[in-house]
């Protein structure tokens, strides 16, 4: 007998459900809410649950990555009435087991259900144990922990792999956990960038070259495929492939073989293959830009990775995670803290770089910060700062009097641009004498910090007769 959890708003299919349900010999417990769903998830052990998509209090695949993380870590099978295909992708990538249109039928809830706790009970039968060194992938967000399941699995396998997500996501760290993880981590890891390869040069720098095989080739070289003997081959930015390499890599993947330029017998080569792209590679296709018998090589195994501000949650972490690497690497310099509100600054911002955005912005902080020991958000770039001011300055009570400064001197409401660029002019001021007080009028590295030029730095100082709070002498 299965425990099975029905999430619905509609409570006249979730007992038509639950009757169904136990008509199969297992017990349904229903929830009608996002909120309700979490909690009964949480205190229960459910073995499936039967997920809506559309909630009052919400779109459930915003706690679908919550729900399969929950001690029982069921799976789930979403039932919608949307018809809704991005969000069954959406779902899918999440591990949903399944995507039952509404109305429901009958045969083929319940052949779902059948098959989805078949599978759970396989899956519990053969799973060990397995410890996944991370290293340089930090955080625990549902959604990071959803994509490290499957980097779970894709270490257990040989299997080719390919590795989505916007830039800075950290593709090309997942791909060096799944090699370390691996059988082959004792074999090289062989990175090749797909978008910085000249075009010319691209069939000679993969399969290598003879002696004399083109002009400027003095002497033989190995290929990057070769040198991936025993290990795996990362190919970065995949879409970037030529059409006609894609032709020649595909038979690559398929028998292990090739031949160098100008050479005249083919060289084997036993390595894994990695792929990774930001592009969507479906679209590609349509557009005759990527071919599609290549794409299902790759894909044996995809991983799609979160963006930073899927996983706000893991700002934190990452930011201790890279402060103490700056530490350990730059000679024994001290750990430097951070305030609370620069941590508010970093989590108000949504980071459109990423991961690798993040590392830079902290970066810049550390250097603006020079002997400071604590980090605060004058340190940070001003365009990640900007949201936090735009957002204390958004966060007025509509329910008290109009205050005066949205008022003209006859109390009638200011335009909106007008009462704006008030505001604008009052942050500006206000970060200007907090910039001079910080660097002691130095203006230079008042231009560093604040990522101004110096022309349009004096000007601004002029703007707003900002004092420069020089240093006696």
């Amino acid at each position: 007998m299965a425990n099975i959890l029905i999430v619905d708003d509609d409570r006249q299919l979730c007992l038509f459900l639950s009757k169904l349900i136990e008509t199969q010999g297992h017990m349904g417990v229903m929830a009608h809410s996002i909120g309700d769903a979490l909690a009964k998830s949480r205190s229960g052990d459910f073995d499936l649950v039967l997920l809506d998509l559309e909630l009052p209090d919400g779109n459930s695949l915003s706690a679908l990555a919550d729900i399969r993380l929950t001690p029982s870590s069921p799976e789930v099978i979403i039932i919608t009435g949307t018809g809704n295909i991005e969000g069954a992708e959406l779902a899918f990538k999440y591990g949903a087991w399944d995507f039952i249109p509404k109305p429901p039928n009958t045969n083929e809830v319940i052949l779902s259900i059948t098959r989805a706790l078949e599978y759970r009970d396989e899956k519990q039968a053969v799973q060990m144990p397995r410890v996944l060194a991370r290293e340089g992938i930090v955080g625990e967000s549902p959604a990071l922990i959803t994509a490290l399941e499957l980097v779970a699995q894709a270490a257990a396998n040989d299997i080719s792999v390919l590795i989505t997500g916007e830039t800075g996501t950290g593709k090309e760290v997942t791909a060096r956990a799944i090699h370390g993880n691996s059988a082959r981590k004792d074999g090289p890891f062989i990175v090749v960038d797909c978008a910085s390869l000249p075009e010319s040069l691209i069939e000679s720098s993969l399969f290598g070259h003879e002696k004399g095989a083109f002009t400027g080739a003095t002497e033989k070289r190995v290929g990057l495929i070769k040198q991936a003997e025993s290990g795996t081959l990362f190919l970065d930015e995949v879409g970037e492939l030529p059409p006609a390499m894609q032709r020649k890599f595909l038979r690559v993947l398929q028998e292990h073989r090739f031949r160098p330029v100008g050479g005249t017998r083919e060289v084997h080569s036993d390595f894994r293959l990695i792929a990774a792209t930001n592009r969507d590679l479906d679209r590609m296709i349509d557009g005759n830009n990527f071919r599609q018998d290549l794409l299902y090589r790759l894909r044996s195994l995809s991983i799609h990775l979160p963006s930073l501000r899927e996983r706000r949650s893991d700002i934190t972490g990452l930011t201790l995670h890279h402060l103490n690497q700056y530490s350990a690497s730059s000679g024994g310099h001290a750990l430097k803290g951070c305030s609370p509100d620069l941590y508010e600054a970093l989590m108000a911002y949504d980071w459109p770089g990423n991961i690798r955005e993040l590392f830079n912005a902290l970066d810049h902080a550390l250097s603006a910060a020079g002997d400071s020991p604590t980090l605060h958000p004058i340190h940070l770039p001003p365009t990640i700062r900007l949201p936090q001011i735009r957002g204390q300055l958004g966060e007025q009570d509509t329910t008290a009097a109009t205050p005066n400064d949205l008022q003209d001197s006859d109390g009638n409401l200011l335009p909106i641009r007008e009462y704006r660029d008030t505001l604008i002019a009052s942050a500006e001021k206000t970060y200007l004498i907090a910039l001079m007080r910080h660097t002691r009028g130095n203006i230079k590295q008042a231009c560093e910090i604040s990522g101004l030029s110096k022309s349009r730095l004096l000007a601004l100082l002029k703007k707003y007769d900002t004092p420069r709070f020089r240093e006696s002498r």
